[in-house]
């Protein structure tokens, strides 16, 4: 990085965007996303809340579409069980996303909800798989130097090569 895109950088992880309760729900709504497994931690083990944070305010065009799905979805959930969505029991909260995780079987009411939800799902995948967790996740080892050993006796053995 260049100087410049450093002390941005540095800026911006020092500004405060989104409130602690946005913060917690879109914690939980990253961990539904991508929950821990045997291969490895849930998205905010991979630092996923904090990338969406630095995202939003690296690129604002973010933040309104964000905000305004958290409040979206809050009010849906204090419309359906009385509560915000961080409150609600966890199947309560699968119960929501199901209205608006699955673009093709939402109700037109629900589209303000499915463009929130696939910005967030988005995101979350973004940050998941480019954070140091989800790469070991997905088993990609990169370019990496090697040592060349020849052509291994398999596929020598294949093409009747063995004895050259």
């Amino acid at each position: 990085k260049q100087d410049f895109e450093i002390a941005r950088d540095k800026e911006l992880m020092k500004q405060k965007f989104f409130d602690e309760h946005e913060m917690t729900t879109i914690t939980i709504l990253a961990n539904l996303i991508i929950p821990k497994d045997s291969r490895s931690g849930n998205a905010s083990d991979a630092g996923v809340p904090d990338f969406i944070e630095f995202i939003v305010k690296d690129e604002p065009e973010h933040q309104l579409p964000m905000r305004g799905g958290l409040k979206w979805l809050d009010m849906q959930c204090l419309d359906r069980c009385d509560k915000d969505f961080k409150s609600c029991t966890p199947q309560q909260q699968t119960e929501m996303l199901t209205l608006i995780a699955f673009p093709m079987m939402a109700k037109p009411e629900m589209q303000p909800g499915v463009n929130f939800f696939n910005k967030m799902r988005n995101l979350t995948a973004v940050g998941f798989f480019t954070s140091k967790m989800g790469i070991a996740d997905l088993g990609y080892k990169g370019n990496s130097p090697g040592k060349w050993e020849g052509v291994p006796e398999d596929v020598l053995k294949q093409y009747g090569l063995e004895n050259i």
